[in-house]
């Protein structure tokens, strides 16, 4: 609700004390849509009744407030919050969720109400609300004054919680690839955020101070009980350490109190992993697809059976490994179950019912875990010790690794599935949770509520004889309690001692005073059952809590080992092979087919390619369109990257050493809301490459060139060429894909240049795509054969065919001579005037220039060009 909004509730003649209670509190989290707990429902009021209506599909309806004024107002029962409050947050908004804090049967008057949770998209936790295989990402971003910039990553339906520190271009690169859900940053630097993140991410600006240093190294202590933060490699990391403490503050603000689940912080350390920008993600598909029916390389990758390990494995996806120690670990334990597909197949049956152990552990720590939840934990708890045995059972140093993590926690487990009864309600005041012989009061409570049912019985059956009413029923309401109905045609036989409590249409319904001692010992009874079993499920949950970073222990341990595993499936099903990773900087690949189009498509024509920075280089591929060039590429990459993550790959056989960086440039788009075209959203990606490349990397380039003239084009691909191959100190392992069949001449002067070509065959004006790479180059594209293949009019094919042959015999025999070497340009001398104007220039610091000092130099410029020689 807007200012304006609660102003006009403020101004009514006689608001009711229920509308000034909602008009204090909403006054407190005016940015926020207020869900007012009212007995049994949550409702809403004016601005944010209308936008609940319309998101959530319910009525809008008013009520009075006061003497003559009415407000608008739209609400759902309050057992519903968990549908429809994602739906709020997945719109954008941030919801202060306002609960009643005492029990309005012992309140006269007004029941106190307060905000219990301000949720917003980024601090999700209510399964309805979450992506099973997905995090759900908040992002904090601080940029220090010394030009190093900040970010925290925290997931708090799971507790993970990361932090990186770098320059602003690399933080915004690890922001972009994570696609978080919301964030935050310092009021101060709200001009700067949206020029590094103008997309519409929902938002929220803190107070400068949060981001303070000093106050922000000891909130981050204090959360992880540590002294100091060594351990965790973010010692003097100042920019880092500012941006997870704000997230650590708005825990606060949000009324996110409950965090026992966040223990830890890892650091995202770029030497590490593989560094890929999003053009590459992107570009690769490795998460999303480019057209709507396409497919990703998670899709191929995801064999996981446990939502854990679905979440893992989209991490490593983004983050392959950048050295040969870790990625041999992680092949070990896919090996081994590659060669005994008998033990997988005895640990697909544990990890399938275990569940999300990891989000139960964060639960339990929010205090939100339900009684069906606490089961579900107990019983993933209880296969631990089933799992750690598989796998120490194996003999294998790589999975008694894994199963060293492993803490069966077996004293709360027990003591959950020993507690908690087979079919519990889904929440402790709804119904039997407990199991019984737990709780001596709880069990005599119990024991009362059963008898009383009897007596319930008794008492219509003694009822019906005495007044001869045979169709006598019993019944209760919320409003009434118990009664005694009578229909209209008996109601003459009701005794005088009866009291009357409603009239129906059809029946009369009354009380006596046997009902209503039966009512008060149910209602006695029933307050201690929701009493002591409340105590009994909190005292569970404190012992979940205390054993909750063991719980996220296993939980992370079984993730990595359920992904591992899956991998052993997938290399059997599509019959992949152990990469053999070397220390030598070379790619060698042999027989290698694309992951992902090879799963959709009949026949797939393996490939062998070989790249060596000292020896073969870049590899320039020629030949036409769909002949499988930009495929080949892709494939490329995503075999190292596989390799890389530790998985089996699509090849016959590999041998590679580790990059440190994979760069595309494949395919073309455009950003007009920017004013950027195709071409210079291709030379923006390219630019990227050239300035970030090293001697690691692998760089894969397709079509450069082609969104300007034939000449530009050219020249520019000539020239991005020649600088990957002469560059002094890197060397980057390169596939160039183009149509500019020209640059085949570099191979000449470059002498790690090798040119490749995609073969087809033409057969009647017709080409056969064989998609197969030779040595070699081709010296036409076959753009015509391809428009006939695609259906144009023959008189559009025949008219350029004719314009082709023309323009080839027009044509020069070479735009550039493959002899000429790459030079400085030769400049004649700047007239005196310009002279003096680049002197004045270079000796400007505009950071240090007033407005007033920069119009007065730009006067200065102007005469001095105004003066120049005619």
């Amino acid at each position: 609700m807007g200012q304006h909004s609660i102003a006009k509730l403020t101004r009514s003649v006689s608001p009711t004390p229920l509308m000034r209670q909602y008009n204090a509190i909403k006054g407190k989290y005016p940015d926020a849509l207020l869900l007012f707990r009212i007995g049994d429902f949550y409702e809403t009021f004016e601005d944010d009744a209308r936008v609940a209506s319309r998101l959530l599909n319910i009525a809008l309806t008013k009520r009075a407030n006061g003497s003559s004024s009415h407000v608008a107002l739209a609400g759902f029962p309050h057992h519903a919050l968990d549908t429809y409050l994602p739906k709020l947050i997945q719109a954008g908004h941030r919801v202060a969720v306002c609960d009643q804090l005492e029990d309005p049967r012992f309140v006269k008057g007004i029941v106190k109400r307060g905000v219990t949770e301000l949720a917003t998209p980024g601090l999700v936790v209510s399964d309805s609300g979450l992506s099973a295989k997905e995090n759900n990402l908040l992002a904090s971003v601080f940029l220090a004054e010394d030009q190093s910039a900040g970010l925290a990553l925290l997931d708090l339906s799971t507790g993970e919680f990361w932090a990186f520190q770098g320059t602003t271009k690399a933080v915004q690169q690890h922001f972009l690839a994570q696609t978080p859900r919301e964030l935050i940053f310092a009021k101060p630097q709200r001009a700067l955020i949206h020029n590094l993140f103008p997309d519409p991410l929902p938002r929220y600006a803190l107070q400068d101070w949060v981001y303070h240093s000093d106050t922000a190294y000891e909130k981050l202590t204090e959360q992880l009980r540590t002294p100091t933060l060594k351990g965790f490699g973010l010692e003097g990391m100042h920019a880092a350490i500012a941006a997870a403490a704000a997230v650590l503050h708005y825990l606060d603000t949000t009324e996110h109190k409950e965090r026992a689940h966040i223990t830890s912080i890892r650091r995202l350390d770029d030497r590490r992993y593989v560094w890929m920008d999003p053009f590459t993600i992107r570009n690769l598909e490795l998460l999303h697809p480019l057209q709507p029916q396409g497919h990703t390389l998670l899709e191929i990758l995801d064999h996981t059976l446990t939502p854990m390990g679905g979440r893992l494995l989209r991490q490593w996806v983004l983050r392959p490994l950048a050295e040969a120690q870790p990625i041999q670990a992680r092949q070990a334990v896919v090996h081994y179950f590659y060669e005994n597909p008998n033990v997988y197949a005895d640990l697909c049956g544990y990890l399938r019912p275990l569940g999300d152990m990891e989000r139960l552990a964060s639960k339990a720590a929010l205090r939100r875990l339900n009684p069906r939840d606490a089961l579900q934990l107990g019983r993933a708890l209880a296969a631990i010790p089933l799992i750690q045995q598989l796998l120490q059972g194996a003999k294998n140093k790589a999975l008694d690794a894994i199963a060293e993590r492993l803490k069966p926690c077996s004293a709360l487990s027990e003591e959950i599935t020993h507690s908690i009864r087979e079919d519990p309600a889904l929440q402790a005041s709804l119904g039997r949770i407990i199991q019984p012989g737990i709780d001596p009061q709880l069990d005599e409570a119990l024991a009362l509520i059963d008898h009383a049912k009897e007596g319930l019985s008794r008492i219509q059956r003694q009822e019906a004889l005495r007044t001869n009413i045979p169709s006598l029923k019993v019944g209760h309401s919320k409003v009434f309690g118990y009664y005694l109905e009578v229909t209209h045609a008996h109601r003459a036989k009701a005794p005088t001692e009866w009291t009357r409590k409603q009239t129906l249409v059809n029946a009369e319904r009354y009380t006596t005073p046997a009902l209503l001692e039966y009512e008060d010992k149910m209602a006695r009874a029933e307050d201690i059952r929701i009493t002591r079993e409340k105590a009994c499920f909190d005292a569970l949950l404190d012992k979940a809590t205390a054993e909750v970073h063991a719980i996220q222990q296993n939980a992370r341990a079984i993730a990595a080992l359920d992904v591992l595993a899956s991998w052993s499936a997938l290399a059997q099903k599509n019959h992949y092979c152990l990469p053999v990773i070397q220390s030598k900087p070379i790619i060698h690949i042999q027989q290698g087919r694309h992951p992902v189009i090879e799963v959709h498509r009949a026949h797939y024509v393996p490939n062998d390619l070989q790249l060596d920075p000292e020896g073969q280089q870049i590899l320039l591929i020629t030949g036409p369109n769909m002949a499988g060039k930009s495929a080949l590429l892709r494939q490329t990459a995503l075999i190292v990257l596989m390799a890389q993550i530790g998985a089996f790959v699509p090849a016959k056989n590999v041998q590679m050493g580790c990059v440190d960086k994979i760069f595309t440039r494949v395919g073309g788009a455009d950003n007009l809301s920017k004013g950027e075209s195709t071409f210079m959203v291709e030379m923006m990606e390219t630019a990227n490459i050239l300035h970030s490349m090293t001697a690691q990397s692998l760089v894969l380039m397709d079509e450069i060139g082609r969104g300007t003239s034939t000449y530009d084009g050219l020249a520019v691909a000539w020239a991005i060429l020649e600088h990957l191959h002469n560059h002094p100190k890197h060397h980057p392992k390169t596939l160039f894909a183009t149509h500019y069949h020209e640059l085949s001449a570099l191979q000449k002067t470059c002498k790690r240049i090798a040119n490749y070509q995609v073969a087809v065959k033409e057969v009647d004006e017709q080409i056969v795509f064989l998609h197969t790479l030779i040595k070699g180059s081709t010296e036409q594209s076959f753009g015509i054969n391809v428009a006939r293949m695609a259906g144009l009019p023959e008189d559009v094919l025949m008219r350029a065919q004719q314009l082709l042959a023309e323009l080839q015999a027009k044509a020069p025999q070479g735009p550039i001579s493959p002899k000429s070497k790459a030079t400085k340009p030769k400049h004649t001398p700047l007239p005196p005037h310009l002279v003096r104007i680049q002197q004045r220039l270079s000796d400007l610091n505009p950071d240090q220039l007033t407005p007033l000092q920069a119009l007065m130099t730009l006067a200065e410029l102007h005469q001095i060009n105004q003066k120049k020689p005619t």
